[in-house]
């Protein structure tokens, strides 16, 4: 086991966190639109080729967050622009993401069933 690397995408996973946790203590962002710097963060960064030297770096720390899931986007809308063009570019983003976004949907809708959501009182 790689204890190295362990802790490595361990502080940079952390880091991406603590960015997150001091944007909602001290600005009145709301965690959605926190949510969508991250992700636009992540398929700027991809996309200019940045992001990719970060995950080989951490590995997992840097894949995880939402930043990660942003430069999913960008690869593979990338990847399917130089194979079939413009239309590739905008479905290839959805395509190469889309194991992710199943198991959020499916992995959500069964928390749904089995939690006992409350409304929360203004």
């Amino acid at each position: 086991m790689d204890w190295f690397m362990i802790l490595k995408a361990f502080i940079v996973g952390g880091i991406i966190c603590v960015i997150g946790q001091v944007l909602i203590d001290k600005t009145k962002l709301t965690p959605a639109r926190i949510l969508v710097a991250f992700v636009t963060t992540g398929a700027i960064l991809g996309g200019l080729g940045i992001y990719k030297k970060l995950i080989d770096f951490a590995g997992c720390g840097a894949t995880v967050p939402l930043t990660g899931f942003g430069n999913l986007l960008s690869k593979g809308a990338i990847e399917s622009l130089k194979k079939d063009g413009i239309l590739g570019a905008l479905m290839g983003g959805v395509k190469s993401a889309a194991a992710g976004i199943s198991a959020a949907v499916f992995f959500g809708y069964i928390a749904s069933l089995v939690s006992k959501p409350k409304i929360k009182k203004q």
